[in-house]
């Protein structure tokens, strides 16, 4: 047996027929069909888990606007409007004010709920889906209390600032005091004052002035209390400590200490500049323009220029009481004769008309033609605490005292009130 072997001239025959063989084995391969497996499978996915935009639009109320011109804006359909103006029976909803403030919630580009915020203590949150509710809610504020002492050195104003007391509760106190006080010609070097007043928050912000619950002040050597404590209609009104009403017929002074009380010098016979007491009256110096107020409700009598007075009102009063502010610069552009004014309401602006060489005011109060001075008469006051109040009255204000004292140990001027 013979074995064979390729020589040189065979190699390349013997090459070129196994690369043939390859070449038809692979062909055969890219034509074999071959079927893939297919899998189907639903899968039910949640709304709640698809990612949603969620935006809010915000609409303040403004003047001569109604809700149904805003849902348009906003497009609130019709159907909606109309559910929603059904449900709100008492048009506690409808009746917007302006500045107050709407807001549109959408999910997705779909109107979801309607917020409207009245006030920071009430809103009203309307939810469209699945169906039209309305909800109210009403927040409490917290009512933080604060206590304060000041000694007055140049002006009531100033002593109250300097002891950190915001503005409006040292306007409120000056009012308070105001039938019994007189803050512009009263006030001496020297007056001491103590107050405990509390302050509405909502969600860390303050919503509303500090409200007065107890004070005292002592004004050469007089001792004036109030009490905060429900009054007639349910209002808040200020009694002494022994339930009797503050509030007179009449305010001692009728300008506000405000405009004034930087005039205060303790080394005057008077404590306000170039003020002096006319047989008459009282003459108030201050600067042109300063509001002059109405002493009590009453009448206007005559308003026009009265000789020696210059530009003049007289209020008629009850029980044949008149009071006259001579001198204005000008008239308040509301007044006329036979027209009703309020206690504390203004009336005009000082001024130097008629026979006066500065800007003051001349005040005269007059029972029938007696002239009286206003700075010493008395004047009765307005009902005290009911009867069937007292208790509670008195728990109210022992409470509040007993508040005061402890807060008022640790506080520097302690020791001018014992």
């Amino acid at each position: 047996m013979t074995s064979y072997r390729p020589n040189a001239k065979t190699l390349p025959f013997i090459f070129l027929g196994l690369f043939a063989i390859l070449y038809i084995y692979d062909a055969g391969l890219e034509q074999e069909e071959v079927e893939p497996d297919i899998v189907s499978e639903t899968i039910a996915i949640s709304t709640q888990d698809m990612p949603s935009v969620l935006t809010r639009k915000i609409h303040i109320v403004q003047e001569g606007e109604n809700l149904s011109v805003i849902f348009e804006k906003y497009k609130v359909s019709l159907n909606d409007t109309y559910k929603i103006f059904r449900k709100d029976k008492n048009d506690e909803i409808k009746n917007i004010l302006p500045n107050n403030r709407l807001e549109f919630l959408s999910l997705g580009g779909i109107l979801q709920r309607i917020n409207i915020f009245k006030g920071p203590l009430l809103s009203y949150q309307i939810d469209l889906s699945p169906e039209i509710s309305i909800k109210r809610i009403d927040k409490k504020p917290d009512l933080i209390n604060s206590f304060k002492t000041g000694v007055i050195e140049s002006s009531f104003y100033l002593a109250g600032l300097k002891n950190n007391i915001p503005e409006s509760v040292i306007m409120d106190l000056a009012y308070i005091f105001g039938w019994d006080i007189d803050f512009v010609f009263d006030i001496r070097a020297g007056d001491r004052f103590k107050l405990l007043y509390e302050t509405p928050f909502v969600d860390g912000q303050q919503i509303e002035n500090g409200s007065i619950l107890f004070a005292e002040f002592y004004n050469q050597n007089n001792r004036y209390t109030a009490v905060r404590h429900e009054g007639k209609n349910k209002k808040w009104e200020y009694f002494n400590e022994d339930g009797g009403s503050l509030e007179k017929a009449f305010l001692k002074a009728p300008l506000d200490f405000a405009y004034v009380s930087s005039h205060f010098n303790p080394n005057r016979r008077h404590p306000i500049l170039n003020t002096i007491r006319a047989h008459n009256g009282v003459d108030y110096a201050a600067n042109r323009g300063t509001p002059i107020r109405a002493t009590g409700e009453g009448v206007i009598q005559s308003v026009g220029w009265k000789s020696g007075y210059g530009r003049t009102i007289v209020l008629r009063h009850g029980g044949e009481i008149t009071t006259l502010y001579a001198h204005m610069d000008k008239y308040h552009p509301s007044m006329a004769k036979g027209m009703k004014v309020s206690q504390g309401q203004t009336i005009g602006y000082v001024g130097d008309s008629g026979l006066a060489t500065a800007p003051h005011l001349h005040y005269e109060f007059r029972i029938g033609e007696k002239r009286t001075d206003p700075l010493k008469v008395a004047l009765p006051s307005a009902a005290p605490i009911d009867q069937s109040k007292m208790d509670q009255f008195k728990l109210s204000r022992n409470n509040y005292i007993e508040i005061s004292d402890k807060l008022l140990s640790k506080d520097p001027n302690a020791k001018l009130f014992r």
